[in-house]
């Protein structure tokens, strides 16, 4: 039969190695070739390759109407980013071409658009691309090849933006039986907006309890899938780190200098999709007993990009040392907090054992932080930004001065 000549068809893609695809960003050129194996002649009439991206959104919900009807409401949506056709090999007559047995490659390359969706996989919606070929021969079935690649979006968090401090302030009265137990007031900052997997976030809170019971700390960087389509929304959340503090009794006050909250290899954030968004968060809450949680929520950004350990260093202390002023904490601690144990920060048992809590733990295995942008993750070494209480060790002849001892 014809269709058993063919012994191999596949779609290879070049700087591919043994271990790992190799990954692309928008503007960047997509290479490859398309490997054909015959055992014996084969005529074809032609072999055609596309490439797709997509993202697409689908989730229903459940309604009722009255007391015993009830209906099913879909929503879906897809937006193609990126689009490209090519013919590898067609006769000029328009008829057949017949191949020889043996291996053929057919080469290809195209350019993707400027600016991409990072890949994503959700339980409601994903973003996903791929290159297909198809072989076309007469009188047989057409045969296919096709092969997943994985863009990953480039995002820069030594922005302006990005580099800003973020801070809140929140306060709840503590109730009982309709008691007044006095109030609890929350306030919280970090030292910037935009961090990257690897990475630690100091945060520094501050919390006062003036009610009659104690309370307890909590932080935890939450995840936001947000999906869109048909004007109407699904949002999905998971906890990908969280710490707990100690607790703060009545009438204390509990400071956290730079508590460490590490940020494990998640995907970055996903902001400017038309139908899905992946935004994070830093939720500090305080467990209050017999009242609702005081939830103070600071924005976050995942980039793909570092920081760059000599950008704007004399920018960066002045900032960090004002920072740290406006929280009267002084100067950095000569040993500074260490980070809790990665089996602190993520066990499943610690945030279970703390009730209803409002960040749930992801029971979607979906929700897993596993995806197409893991490896490619992997792949970065951070290291951690200078100090920004560390001096010049060779500053300028004219900005030296003599110190005053009583200063």
């Amino acid at each position: 039969m014809l269709f058993d000549k063919v012994k191999a068809f596949s779609v290879q893609l070049d700087g591919a190695t043994a271990g790992a695809e190799p990954v692309f960003s928008g503007g960047q050129a997509v290479a490859g070739r398309v490997l054909l194996e015959l055992a014996s002649a084969v005529r074809v009439g032609a072999l055609r390759l596309r490439a797709r991206g997509r993202a697409h959104v689908h989730w229903t919900e459940s309604r009722s109407a009255g007391s015993s009807t009830a209906y099913t409401q879909s929503y879906s949506e897809r937006v193609e980013v990126v689009s490209h056709r090519a013919t590898l090999l067609a006769p000029d007559t328009g008829e057949t071409t017949t191949l020889p047995p043996g291996r053929h490659e057919f080469l290809f390359s195209f350019q993707l658009p400027p600016n991409l969706v990072t890949s994503f996989e959700g339980k409601h919606g994903s973003v996903r691309y791929c290159i297909k070929a198809t072989l076309h021969r007469p009188w047989v079935p057409a045969r296919r090849a096709r092969k997943v690649f994985t863009v990953i979006e480039p995002l820069d968090i030594n922005t302006p933006a990005l580099l800003a401090p973020q801070a809140g302030a929140r306060e709840k009265v503590a109730r009982s039986w309709y008691c007044n137990r006095g109030l609890v007031s929350l306030s919280a900052k970090i030292d910037r907006k935009g961090y990257t997997p690897g990475e630690v976030i100091p945060v520094f809170a501050e919390i006062d309890n003036s009610s009659t019971r104690p309370v307890l700390p909590r932080a935890a960087v939450v995840q936001t899938q947000t999906f869109m389509a048909r004007g109407a929304r699904k949002q999905k959340r998971a906890v990908v780190a969280s710490l707990a503090g100690e607790p703060v009794g009545p009438g204390q006050r509990a400071l956290w200098q730079g508590r460490a909250l590490r940020i494990p290899p998640v995907g970055p954030s996903i902001l400017h999709c038309r139908v899905l968004h992946v935004d994070y968060a830093l939720k500090v809450c305080v467990d209050i007993p017999g009242t609702s949680k005081l939830l103070l929520e600071l924005p976050l950004v995942i980039g793909t990009i570092p920081l760059h350990p000599f950008g704007s260093r004399s920018s960066s202390v002045g900032s960090h040392a004002s920072f740290l002023l406006d929280w009267r904490l002084g100067a950095l601690p000569e040993r500074p907090e260490a980070p809790p144990e990665y089996s602190e920060v993520v066990a499943d048992t610690e945030v279970a054992a703390l009730g209803q809590s409002p960040f749930p733990l992801p029971q979607d295995p979906e929700m897993s932080l596993e995806g197409p942008f893991f490896a490619y993750i992997q792949e970065f070494r951070y290291r951690p930004p200078p100090l920004y209480s560390e001096e010049d060790p060779n500053p300028p002849a004219g900005a030296m001065r003599p110190r005053c001892m009583t200063c």
